[in-house]
């Protein structure tokens, strides 16, 4: 397996910045790392969430840091080789907010009825 080790260009805060306010709203720059706050109804949504998150970085082969609590994870990502937010940064929290967030009624035409309104089925909590 041969990896592509092209330089990737670290972003500048105003163009992270300008990126997240545009595609990404509910994910915030800070301390060098993109950050999302997901939250969820409990422990067995938050593992869900967990194992979304790592399916889809392993997929990527771009592993972020994950804070996981009872009701809540916290995605962070950087490119650790690249000492800075890039492209593979928000290519990954872009297929994780799609992923994760995805609202199979509102976007399904019909096909889905997706989770139902009701405490018992809860897992995501939306922004």
């Amino acid at each position: 397996m041969s990896h592509d080790i092209r330089q990737i260009a670290v972003l500048s805060d105003v163009e992270i910045e300008n990126y997240l306010t545009e595609n990404l709203p509910h994910w915030v720059y800070e301390k060098g790392w993109i950050r999302r706050k997901i939250k969820t109804s409990g422990w067995k949504s938050t593992l869900m969430v967990v194992n979304t998150i790592g399916h889809l970085a392993e997929k990527a082969w771009h592993h972020p840091d994950l804070s996981v609590s009872y009701a809540f994870v916290i995605v962070k990502l950087v490119t650790h080789e690249a000492k800075g937010i890039t492209e593979k940064d928000f290519a990954l929290a872009k297929k994780i907010e799609e992923v994760v967030m995805w609202d199979a009624a509102q976007d399904s035409q019909g096909i889905f009825e997706g989770t139902p309104d009701d405490p018992r089925f809860k897992y995501i909590k939306k922004d």
